[in-house]
């Protein structure tokens, strides 16, 4: 609100000048000069001679039919250098401004003549003139005074009715206007009526008329303030400033419209007509001087206030281009206004028929365009912040969709804001006459260029359309809950399609906005050829991972979701280019693997999975038992849930080695792909029930200490000796206990007895199946 009450007084002040701009005119000599003699009897002679004649009408009709020149305007386009134009428009300044102190000078000649008594003023005249004028004065304010005070009774009930609704609000904000512009009008009514009454018609009726009209324009004005700003009444006001605030605003506003108006449409017209147009042309200028300097303090006294206001937006932490804006200015802003003012102020004394209608119009064309491009570009912010919700089952079918659009439509509602920018500060210079866009669209060239930038904003508004689309239906291919669920062959292919697609797509794009832009593309493609040459030359390692991958994909070596080796590392395929390969290891470790590093592909993922149990037994155990448990256990895993992911029955191997401690037996189920690793978890824990039921040993690493044995296969006793607590014993007792042990027949060393067991395991968990542990 603060913001809009100054715009308006920074325009009241230069929209009060013109409304005497023909009262501050001096009157142009009209003055005809006669022709001379010799002219004359030339001209005589010419009309006499028929040839002559003829010629002269000839001229007269082609002069006629020329196109008559445009009238010069301020800032007009002039073929002269513009040093010229500077310097005559200087010289004009300069002569107006010393005709403005001219001017000033003669009035004080004049009042000076007056008070010495060189000259006489008809005192009686000018006394009647006052007369007649004052009494209407006071006829028209006393009535005003009178209804005003009848009015504030009225206002009073009307402020207390305003509280009940936003709509019954509005309803009584419009009464209370319109019965206050009604005793304006009554007001007025009756001045005529009263001015009409008294006997002293013509020039003093003139005066009479003048007041009461500059009566009726000040105080409907001061009506429009005191309805936008109330400020007796806050339930009536509109805007939502506070008392104090609207009080200050309306205190100097109503004296700005009233020093102005009234001086501009009453005193300096009085003046003109009885006294001397000097004295009317120094009242106006001291007045738009006092009204200058009133505006510039209230400028100063709001300096602050309003700098906070223009960075409020930019202290929340928002960084759009609007907030950076009125950050930027927010310092400066009151140099500007008053710089402003100071302007008008100087062309209203050098120039006020050309030069000060033409800032007035440019002003209030400034204002509107900055006024909607603020607006529009209000909306588009608040229309990209406010982001897009797609509807539920969009959102199911398509989960990434809406996350895309909220990426992609506010980067172009971006370039729109920029675009709603640039275009407010165009129409900016071109009322201003900066620069003469307008023209220079309408020139070959600027169509060219205009036509060239719709074009390529279109293609690439096309082609992320184009990008969206295809990202969205490769989404919902892939999408397992809708349609045909993908195979990983399908999802592999369509994720290669996605990334080749979009390459592509960027590449034609960027070639067809710069063909559109006028850039020769020939030699660029020329140039990428060369550059591709290069870089295969310098980059063969690139080279052989595409090749490589080409290969791998044309053979179905592996897919997304398939578990394989590359490269030495064994993982979950995650993602899959042209060039490499993404894993996901066991340990949640994410591997990049380049196909010029993968000799041979191990994939666990390919029609079936075996789950191949080596099972470790004692040698004392019967192995017809042993391969009947493990049948057991495989019918009692075929009862459980993953029963359905086995495929045929059990092969049963055998013993397949005899190891330091075990006998190994071998088994392997079939699976489907993928489903060996859990079906062999639950088949071990089965394996291991069955075996603890039946009492079936499985051997592990342990330890038996041989005391040797006599001839009679007796064993000698072993000799323990009492080791007594906190007593060290000393390397002597030990090397003596030692070596009495060694000399004793038939006792060895102890001897460690290690197993070795063959277990199944999942890639990654323990390496790859058939590994020893």
């Amino acid at each position: 609100m603060r913001i809009l009450v100054l715009l308006s007084l920074l325009f009241l002040l230069p929209a009060a000048t013109p409304a005497v701009a023909q009262q501050t005119t001096k009157p142009a000599a009209s003055t005809a000069t006669a022709p001379a003699g010799a002219d004359v009897e030339t001209l005589i002679r010419i009309l006499e001679d028929d040839k002559a004649r003829g010629r002269l009408i000839n001229n007269l009709r082609a002069a006629a039919a020329e196109k008559p020149a445009d009238k010069p305007s301020f800032l007009a386009v002039s073929d002269d250098p513009i040093a010229h134009q500077i310097a005559q428009y200087t010289r004009n300044a300069a002569e107006s401004v010393a005709g403005m102190f001219g001017t000033l000078a003669g009035f004080v000649r004049q009042i000076a003549d007056i008070l010495s008594g060189a000259a006489t003023v008809d005192i009686w005249a000018l006394w009647n003139v006052m007369r007649n004028v004052t009494l209407v004065i006071a006829a028209t304010f006393a009535t005003y005074l009178a209804l005003r005070l009848a009015f504030r009774q009225l206002q009073h009930t009307l402020a207390g009715a305003a509280t009940r609704g936003f709509i019954r609000r509005v309803g009584v904000v419009g009464l209370s206007a319109a019965v206050d512009a009604a005793t304006v009008l009554a007001a007025w009514g009756i001045g005529y009526v009263f001015a009409l009454n008294i006997d002293q018609p013509g020039q003093t009726g003139i005066n009479r008329a003048l007041f009461l009209n500059a009566f009726l324009i000040v105080e409907l004005i001061k009506v429009a303030a005191r309805t936008l700003l109330a400020p007796r009444w806050s339930a009536l006001r509109i805007s939502g400033i506070d008392d104090t605030t609207a009080a200050y605003w309306y205190f100097w506003l109503s004296r700005l419209v009233s020093v102005i108006g009234y001086t501009f449409l009453f005193v300096a017209p009085i003046f003109a007509a009885n006294v001397s147009r000097d004295a009317a042309n120094v009242i106006s200028v001291i007045v738009m001087f006092a009204a200058l300097v009133m505006a510039s303090a209230i400028v100063l006294q709001n300096r602050d206030a309003v700098r906070a206001h223009l960075t409020r937006r930019a202290l929340v932490g928002r960084t759009d281009t609007l907030s950076r804006s009125l950050a930027a200015i927010a310092g400066i802003w009151h140099i500007i206004a008053i710089a402003y003012l100071t302007l008008v102020f100087v062309l209203w004394i050098v120039d006020h028929e050309a030069a000060l209608p033409f800032v007035l119009a440019a002003t209030i064309q400034s204002l509107i365009a900055i006024t909607l491009g603020l607006l529009l570009i209000a909306f588009i912010t608040r229309l990209a912040s406010g982001g897009m919700q797609l509807p539920a089952d969009v959102r199911e079918r398509l989960p990434l969709l809406e996350r895309r659009l909220n990426a992609f439509v506010p980067n172009v509602l971006r370039v729109v804001r920029a675009v709603v920018g640039v275009g407010v500060v165009l129409v900016i210079t071109q009322v201003w006459q900066v620069v003469d866009f307008v023209g220079w669209l309408s020139t070959e060239i600027g169509q060219q260029f205009v036509t060239s930038l719709v074009s390529t904003f279109l293609i690439l508004l096309v082609g992320g359309l184009i990008y969206l689309a295809v990202q969205s239906w490769v989404e919902y291919r892939q999408n397992p809950h809708f349609g045909t669920v993908p195979t990983p062959r399908q999802r592999t292919l369509l994720s290669l399609f996605r990334n080749a697609f979009t390459i592509v797509l960027a590449v034609m794009v960027v070639m067809l906005a710069l063909s559109e832009l006028g850039v020769n593309i020939g030699p660029l493609l020329a140039g990428a050829g060369v550059v591709g040459l290069a870089v295969g030359f310098g980059a063969q390692k690139l080279v052989q991972d595409v090749i490589n991958g080409a290969f791998i994909q044309f053979e179905n070596a592996m897919n997304e979701g398939d578990v394989v080796t590359a490269g030495g590392v064994t993982g979950v395929v995650e993602r899959l280019t042209i060039r490499s390969v993404s894993l996901r290891t066991l340990d949640g470790a994410y591997q990049l693997i380049p196909f010029s590093s993968v000799d041979s592909v191990s994939n666990f993922m390919k029609h079936f999975g075996y789950h191949v149990a080596a099972i470790g037994v004692a040698y004392r155990e019967n192995i017809p038992a042993v391969k009947q448990a493990m049948q057991d256990a495989f019918d009692r895993l075929r009862q459980t849930e993953f029963g359905q992911h086995i495929v045929g029955d059990l092969e049963m191997h055998g013993v397949t080695e005899f190891g330091a401690s075990a006998v190994m037996v071998r088994a392997r189920i079939m699976t489907m792909p993928g489903e060996q690793w859990a079906a062999g978890r639950a088949y071990n824990e089965l394996i291991k029930e069955v075996f603890d039921e039946r009492g079936i040993e499985i051997p592990f690493p342990h330890m038996t200490l041989y005391m040797g044995e006599d001839k009679q296969g007796k064993s000698p006793p072993l000799r323990i000796e009492p080791l007594n607590v906190g007593q060290p014993r000393s390397n002597a007792a030990k090397r003596k206990r030692r070596d009495t042990a060694a000399a004793e027949p038939g006792v060895r060393a102890p001897r460690r007895r290690k197993t070795k067991v063959k277990q199944d395991a999942p890639p990654g968990e323990g390496g790859p199946p058939d590994q020893a542990v």
